[in-house]
């Protein structure tokens, strides 16, 4: 086996990992996750995803797995492990259609429902944290910088290109 050449090889060294937008992009939503799971582990006994995951039931925004998939980006098997386990405890359940019984669709239970209503405020209580010190206009701002980068990667956010510029997401 050959030695890899070391003239094409970029120098590590240079790289300012602390400037990479990927980068900062992937440790603010570890860091953000972390804290998430943190509290929800301490008040609701489940962690950030399986928060999340109850929340997009509840909302409609999700009602099977397959969307549950495209909307986290994990696989299928990963998916239905995670279901497994919030029906395991009794917070949500998979129901039949019956218009065609080849479709499952997810449920909450009543403390499925209770523990999906808790979220929005440990998810708004870590948020306000996180972002201390920012003016309504950063955050407006960021949140538009953010819509423009889903729109961007043709993710399906809803948004135009137009709305995704403006700060309240209205065109």
């Amino acid at each position: 086996m050959s030695e890899p050449s070391t003239e094409s090889m970029p120098d590590l060294s240079e790289y300012q990992l602390g400037e990479s937008v990927g980068y900062l992009l992937s440790r603010v939503k570890s860091t953000m996750s972390n804290l998430i799971t943190q509290r929800s582990m301490a008040e609701l006994g489940i962690t950030s995803q399986q928060g999340s995951i109850l929340f997009m039931v509840a909302s409609g925004k999700c009602l099977l797995a397959a969307e549950l998939a495209r909307e986290y980006g994990i696989d299928a098997s990963a998916v239905t492990r995670l279901i497994d386990r919030l029906e395991k405890r009794g917070l949500l359940t998979r129901v039949r259609s019956n218009e065609d019984r080849r479709v499952v669709r997810l449920a909450l239970t009543p403390e499925g429902h209770a523990i999906a209503a808790r979220m929005p405020g440990i998810f708004n209580s870590v948020l306000d944290s996180l972002l201390n010190g920012f003016t309504a206009e950063e955050v407006g701002f960021l949140k538009s910088m953010l819509r423009r980068v889903l729109v961007n990667s043709g993710e399906q956010t809803g948004l135009t290109r137009e709305a995704a510029g403006n700060p309240d997401g209205k065109s």
